[in-house]
């Protein structure tokens, strides 16, 4: 198999891939789904990003996320809505 069939299937696998999270209703890996500040003058910020099958992880971060960060806590939930569900409990 030469390069262009390979980039080929490689493709054809991306859009079979985002059909099925389309129809699971799941997010592609590392998509943002909920970003707050812990509270009113915290330096940090709650953040949920999806994994890519179904699960999402919660992180607690200091600094300019997502480019100049420090993770302070990190945890791993088996649903998006899971992780976000208790990001919203920390920010409230």
């Amino acid at each position: 198999m030469n390069k262009i069939q390979q980039l080929r299937k490689l493709a054809k696998l991306e859009r079979k891939s985002r059909e099925i999270r389309a129809t699971l209703k799941i997010s592609p890996a590392n998509e943002v789904l909920y970003r707050a500040p812990q509270s009113t003058w915290s330096d940090n910020d709650v953040v949920v990003e999806a994994v890519g099958q179904g699960d999402a992880r919660l992180v607690i971060v200091e600094g300019n996320y997502p480019i100049d960060y420090l993770i302070k806590s990190e945890r791993i939930f088996p649903s998006e809505d899971e992780a976000c569900e208790a990001a919203d409990e920390l920010t409230t």
